[in-house]
Order: C-alpha cells, then sequence, then structure tokens
C-alpha cells in the first residue's frame, strides 16, 4: 500500500524541504499551498524529477471549509494521508501595541487553527487504521519567546502544546504526534533581517551558523519514520543549540 503526506505550506522553504526528504522516502506527497501556485507546481516538478510523486492542492488551512474539501480531493487522488505536517505559517513582527485585531487573528487563524483543521480531518482515517504520524512544525519562540514577535512565539507556544495533549489524546490508538522546533533558519520568513541580524544570530547560535530547509526536514522525516516508532508528544528542537 503506498504512503501518502501531506505537507502543509509546502510551496517554498522548510515546506518544499520536507516534501521532497518524505519523497525521496518513498512518500506519495500531497502539497498544500494558499496562493503561490507556481511555488507548488515547482515544489511538485523538482519531486518529479527526482524520481518522487507529488501533486498540488490549494486551500487556506485557516478555513474549515478549504481545508475539509482538500482532505476530500487527497483521499480522492492519492489516498487517506498516514502522515501530516502542519507546517503551513505566517509571522508577524512588531509592537504588540501596533498590532491590529486582524492582524492578531490571522496570524493564529493559520498557525494554530489550521492545524486544528487538518489534524481533525485526517485523524478519522488514522484512528480507524490505528496508525498514523502528525509532525506539527512549531518554533523555538515558542519555547523562549521573542521580542517584537509576541503573537508569533504565542501560536507556536500554543501548537507545542497541542502536540503535546494530542499525543496523549490519540496514543491509545498508534497515532503518534510530536513537534519540530526551529531556530534560525534560513528561509523567506526571516528576509525581512539584514545580514548584520543574521551575522548576530549565527553568532548567538553554538554551532555558529544560521540552519537550513534540509536540516528541518531530516529531523520532520526522521519522526516520521519507522526508527521514531516509540517516540510521541516529543519537541525536537532544530536549532544549533541556540
Amino acid at each position: 500500500m503506498s504512503k501518502v503526506a501531506l505537507v502543509t505550506g509546502a510551496g517554498r522553504g522548510i515546506g518544499r524541504a520536507v516534501a521532497a526528504a518524505l519523497a525521496a522516502a518513498g512518500w506519495q506527497v500531497a502539497v498544500n499551498f494558499c496562493q503561490n501556485e507556481q511555488a507548488a507546481a515547482d515544489t511538485c516538478a523538482a519531486i518529479a524529477a527526482a524520481g518522487g510523486v507529488a501533486a498540488p492542492f490549494r486551500a487556506d488551512v485557516a478555513e474549515e471549509a478549504q481545508v475539509a474539501e482538500m482532505f476530500r480531493r487527497v483521499r480522492r487522488e492519492l489516498g487517506a494521508p498516514q502522515l501530516l505536517v502542519n507546517n503551513a505559517g505566517v509571522a508577524h513582527f512588531g509592537l504588540l501595541q501596533e498590532m491590529t485585531a486582524v492582524e492578531w487573528r490571522r496570524l493564529l487563524a493559520v498557525n494554530l487553527d489550521g492545524a486544528f483543521f487538518c489534524c481533525r480531518e485526517a485523524l478519522p482515517d488514522m484512528l480507524h487504521n490505528k496508525r498514523g504520524c502528525i509532525v506539527n512544525v512549531a518554533s523555538i519562540w515558542g519555547r523562549a519567546g521573542a521580542s517584537c514577535e509576541t503573537a508569533y512565539s504565542a501560536s507556536k507556544g500554543g501548537l507545542i502544546a497541542f502536540t503535546r495533549a494530542l499525543a496523549k489524546e490519540v496514543g491509545p490508538s498508534g497515532v503518534r504526534v510530536n513537534c519540530v522546533a526551529p531556530g534560525v533558519i534560513d528561509t523567506a520568513m526571516n528576509a525581512r533581517l539584514t545580514p548584520a541580524d543574521m551575522a548576530m544570530l549565527a553568532a548567538e547560535t553554538p554551532l555558529m551558523r544560521i540552519g537550513t530547509p534540509d536540516e528541518v526536514a531530516a529531523a520532520v522525516k526522521f519522526l516520521a519514520s519507522d526508527a521514531a516508532s516509540f517516540i510521541t508528544g516529543e519537541v525536537l528542537g532544530v536549532t544549533g543549540g541556540f
């Protein structure tokens, strides 16, 4: 039976790297995207060129109905996902008192509601089959907090707590739920940072460099593999010791 994985926000950055790593490990990958159809197509094309199988699926994970429709399409075209990677996320940088309610709600809707909607859609098949794996992509800021990223930190902290609680809830049915918490990674989300900012962050990292999306993808791939069969409810930092 083919292995099907759904990766949200897989058009670029960490999501693209995760999709590629899973495809290389034999998963058929549903590549979720919200707006950038070309980026998702590029992810799928790269996977196909490497001999893997992937297909794009549009959905705003913050929208309940869109998530439900995406899962219906994935089941119809690839099969029920045995692996869900909740990677889609947005960031906001600025003082909390200058953040609008609309910005706050959108960030939480994508980063936290999106994981809820996707897990709720994925779990019935996993629970029925007594097997399945969910990997949530949080952040080191969900553990430590970051100045001028209060909302983002709150959403990722919530995702960590969500992971630990859900792991206890579905563990008796053989479903594993884990989380990766990246540190400073070279992605478009950090494009607002200047070279001097990035150099400072690298200097504050014990390994003295910025991480790569492929390094986060390797952690996700491990947690999704049989090598992690007795691991659930854990948060794996990919931080270079930051």
